[in-house]
């Protein structure tokens, strides 16, 4: 596979500022749509990198864009706009940062002495709904979403803001992931933490039965796996440090990203618990440390479960990569600072259901395609070393994606990815976890984002379908394109162009 270079630092333009829409834009097709492309492609992202002349410094601070291709008759539409979040709406109002994200500090109002800024501390931290991270369907309604309780619901057709939900009035936790399962019915699992006895973290699985009309109802970025019958969490060495979290806002210009702290020794923890009847499985599993943002799939055979994963290896935070500043460097600063960063590998782990105390000291996987190991110790733990699946040096496969609604929780063949080169994302990646081998889509200075796969309606193969991805190519006469491509071999079936830029985006879904 070729290592594009980037020279031109065009990848900057993805960080940066644009205008929301007041209609849409009509795109320049070349190629053919498929006809079965008859809904949205729905984006999310940051689209405000400062207000007035306050920066904000982290790639998760960015205030929420939302962003809609529409396919029609052959012929495709652009629309974008911000979502009305508090943080946003105060924000563009009093033209400051209001309330502190993720790696940006607000200074509290000037206007307010000392005294009142020291009782409105212990009012509570005003914690941020800028959600930016992701878009999915709850019963007939569309959320936004990011990693802290607050959730918005908003209007997939004309991207209105309707209101926001705060979680914590329904159920009991302080954040869920942006990365929820759902089940063919419509049954919406997702995982988030609540503090448990004596001030612990605990972690709750939330159900919401499809049938709940119009939900009613802190930090763990990272999804989760989620078999036929079984969850697999993976409680990785980073974390919130809950007396830095509570005293950060009362003392100094201090951020999410200051309570962070690695525990070195503790390794990667991986818990189960069974489905239905809810019960966690008391097993201790452990491995090296790892990082990691996002389960590829999960499924059970033969007595274990497999589940595959990005992960990124150490006990270093890779949010220590995603300062801005880093991201918009010229090319050799980018690489030198990637040079550093825990390495991305993509992994397969395997967790044996049916364990005896006798067997200590041997492997206890004997699924005949796997290396990966599962080895008991004298306490009982129960040690996993993965299998590598891919890797390649500063090489990530990240934003992962399979065919969902048929293979979700399946044993599986393909999964599809954005390729990031030293946290760049430039191009897209398709890999074949029983064989291993891999396809690529790239271009020089073009800058896609997270592939979503839509299945041909009469598709048989898994892989019978299309990837969906926005590109950003900055140096060209129409910045912008959504890329259509065959998920069989990666090869273009058409592009929509806009003439405008696009900034990253994260996370999204296709509404058919």
């Amino acid at each position: 596979n070729l290592l594009f270079e980037h020279p031109a630092g065009g990848y900057r333009k993805i960080f940066e500022t644009c205008e929301e829409l007041s209609e849409p834009l009509p795109a320049t097709v070349t190629g053919r749509i498929p006809s079965f492309l008859k809904g949205s492609l729905l984006r999310l992202g940051p689209g405000l990198f400062e207000v007035g002349d306050e920066p904000f410094y982290h790639l998760f601070d960015g205030q929420a864009l939302m962003h809609k291709f529409d396919f029609k008759n052959g012929q495709v539409t652009y629309y974008r706009k911000f979502v009305r979040t508090d943080a946003y709406v105060r924000a563009i109002t009093e033209k400051r940062v209001v309330i502190t994200e993720f790696g940006t500090f607000a200074y509290p109002d000037p206007c307010k002495n000392i005294f009142s800024r020291f009782f409105s501390y212990f009012k509570g931290v005003e914690v941020t709904d800028n959600c930016l991270v992701n878009v999915y369907p709850v019963g007939e309604d569309f959320y936004a979403v990011t990693e802290t309780n607050y959730i918005t619901k908003v209007n997939p057709d004309t991207l209105e803001t309707l209101k926001k939900v705060d979680m914590c009035n329904y159920i009991n936790i302080n954040g869920v992931t942006a990365h929820p399962h759902i089940e063919s019915d419509g049954t919406v699992y997702n995982i988030g933490n609540c503090m448990g006895k004596g001030a612990t973290l605990a972690y709750n699985i939330v159900r919401i039965p499809p049938t709940q009309k119009g939900l009613k109802f802190l930090y763990i970025n990272f999804s989760f796996g989620m078999s036929e019958n079984y969850f697999v969490f993976v409680e990785t060495p980073v974390k919130i440090n809950l007396l830095k979290f509570l005293s950060a806002w009362s003392i100094r210009g201090s951020n999410y990203m200051d309570c962070f702290e690695s525990n070195e020794g503790q390794g990667t923890l991986f818990h189960i618990a069974k489905k239905d009847p809810g019960e966690y499985i008391d097993l201790k599993f452990k491995g090296a440390p790892i990082g990691m943002f996002h389960h590829i799939n999960t499924y059970e055979d033969q007595g274990f479960i497999v589940f595959d994963l990005c992960a990124w290896k150490g006990f270093e935070f890779v949010y220590n990569y995603l300062w801005l500043a880093n991201l918009r460097a010229n090319w050799e600063e980018v690489k030198k600072a990637a040079m550093m960063a825990p390495q991305p590998e993509v992994r397969r782990y395997v967790i044996p259901l049916d364990v005896h105390k006798e067997e200590q000291g041997k492997n206890l996987v004997s699924l005949p395609y796997t290396t990966a190991t599962a080895v008991m110790h004298a306490d009982g733990m129960i040690w996993l070393e993965p299998e590598v699946l891919f890797s390649g040096p500063r090489q990530a496969f990240e934003f992962p994606q399979i065919n969902y609604n048929r293979y979700g929780g399946k044993n599986y063949t393909y999964t599809y990815g954005l390729g990031l080169n030293h946290f760049i994302p430039d191009r897209i990646c398709k890999l074949n976890v029983k064989t291993k081998e891999t396809w690529v889509w790239q271009e020089p200075d073009s800058y896609p984002s997270e592939p979503l796969f839509v299945q041909t309606p009469d598709g048989i193969d898994e892989d019978d379908g299309v990837l969906l991805t926005i590109v950003a190519a900055p140096g060209s006469q129409r910045p912008a394109y959504l890329l259509i491509l065959n998920a069989k071999d990666l090869s273009e079936v058409a592009r929509a162009e806009v003439e405008c830029n696009i900034p990253v985006t994260f996370h999204g879904m296709y509404k058919s």
